[in-house]
């Protein structure tokens, strides 16, 4: 298999996971990096760890000319000119192999519409990153219980989770720039894992339809007093003018096509989780049977005194998100495969060398922010939103929640 020269969009948090994730996958080489900030730790790192000779482009062009595959690892504000840069690119002659978009995909129906037109128009095969699809613990439960669905049925109710106390970037905070709060940055990864999990073996990933979507979002800590103050003294965000939810919770309605059998996927995320530090969960339930994962169930848990706690230099080496120094700490060996970053870029990888799209496309990516979209609309009306509607599904097109427009505060409680 012939080497693919990558070339990341973005030097921020996420883009460096992923070069943790590399370091495992075979048939990569990280070849460069565009990016507003400085990315020398990152070329750094690659050059440490053998993932290859990277160098800073001054442009997205200069870049795609040389490499195979594009990442886009950038803010979210920023994917539609990202992606007329690389179809530009592709126009003037790029040979590219593949395109990669991190979650979300985009902020809203218009802007998703707007990259998957701009990417289809030159053909170039995509994958949407969403890493908790590949996770090691959801495919193993779908392979052991693989004879039990096929025997009994598909599972009929996931229950997924994402937790953890809060973003690394002011950028993250702003709802304008990100997209929303919690249900844009997190819930998208909850949506696609539970529709994942219920979906009957050997079907593929949009194979149940989505029938209606209920929704809550809440501001429960970060739109207190003390913690406003925080969020503006250390970001620059200010929760007083335009908030952004830290709670989210809902539950999306699909259908069998085939059988006509209704199944239920419900999720739950917040920023406001207070323990240890990221937390994934994903249980579910079919006839006669059962599973569930938390990823803060660790075979390795260290203990570290008052004493000693002074001399630690970085918590999250530990753990994604970590939210002590000391005390008795869940650590995770390798959370890069644990999450499903190496994996999907395995998927990726195999699916560019053969010249077609990765499992996840990009139009499985507007989907779930279709879904996301939906579940703010939800939130807003405090009703349940009818996917079956055609005048909904129309209004969702153009949609953009008051948290994404800055008017959190008509929606949200600001102490």
């Amino acid at each position: 298999m012939a080497t693919l020269r990558y070339g990341f969009i973005g030097g921020g948090f996420v883009a460096a996971f992923h070069l943790r994730a590399l370091r495992e996958v075979r048939g990569v080489e990280v070849a460069g990096f565009y990016a507003l900030d400085p990315v020398d730790k990152l070329i750094a790192y690659c050059r440490e760890h053998g993932l290859g000779e990277a160098k800073a482009y001054p442009n997205i062009r200069e870049m795609a000319k040389e490499v195979d595959v594009i990442a886009i690892f950038a803010p979210n504000y920023a994917r539609v000119e990202h992606v007329e840069e690389i179809v530009d690119a592709v126009k003037a002659g790029a040979q590219l192999k593949g395109v990669i978009c991190e979650k979300p995909l985009a902020r809203n129906m218009k802007e998703g519409r707007r990259i998957v037109e701009l990417i289809r128009s030159v053909g170039v095969p995509e994958a949407y990153f969403e890493n908790q699809v590949h996770m090691k613990p959801v495919q193993a439960q779908r392979l052991q219980l693989r004879p039990v669905m096929e025997a009994m049925g598909p599972p009929t109710l996931a229950r997924s989770g994402e937790e953890h106390g809060g973003p690394h970037s002011a950028w993250f905070w702003d709802p304008v720039r990100q997209g929303g709060g919690v249900l844009s940055d997190m819930g998208c990864h909850c949506l696609a894992v539970s529709w994942y999990a219920l979906t009957p073996w050997g079907k593929p990933p949009r194979f149940l339809q989505p029938q209606s979507v209920w929704a809550e979002t809440a501001l429960l800590k970060w739109g207190q007093p003390r913690w406003r103050q925080e969020l503006l003294n250390r970001y620059g965000v200010d929760y007083s003018k335009t908030p952004a939810e830290d709670f989210a919770t809902g539950m999306v309605t699909y259908k069998n096509p085939e059988t006509g059998q209704l199944v239920k996927g419900q999720f739950t995320v917040s920023w406001m989780y207070d323990k240890q530090g990221l937390r994934l969960s994903l249980d579910g339930i079919g006839p006669g049977y059962a599973f569930e994962m938390n990823t803060l169930r660790s075979p390795l848990e260290v203990f570290i005194s008052d004493a000693a706690a002074a001399s630690i230099l970085d918590t999250e080496l530990a753990l994604e998100k970590l939210q002590a120094s000391r005390g008795l700490l869940c650590v995770q060996p390798n959370e890069a495969d644990l999450y499903g970053y190496t994996d999907e870029h395995r998927d990726a990888l195999a699916a560019f060398q053969q010249g077609r799209s990765a499992l996840l496309d990009w139009e499985y990516g507007l989907e779930i922010t279709r879904l996301t979209m939906a579940a703010y609309l939800s939130a807003e009306r405090g009703t349940r939103v009818d996917l079956t509607d055609p005048a909904t599904n129309q209004l969702l097109e153009t949609y953009v929640p008051l948290i994404q427009q800055g008017r959190g505060a008509e929606v949200l409680q600001v102490l």
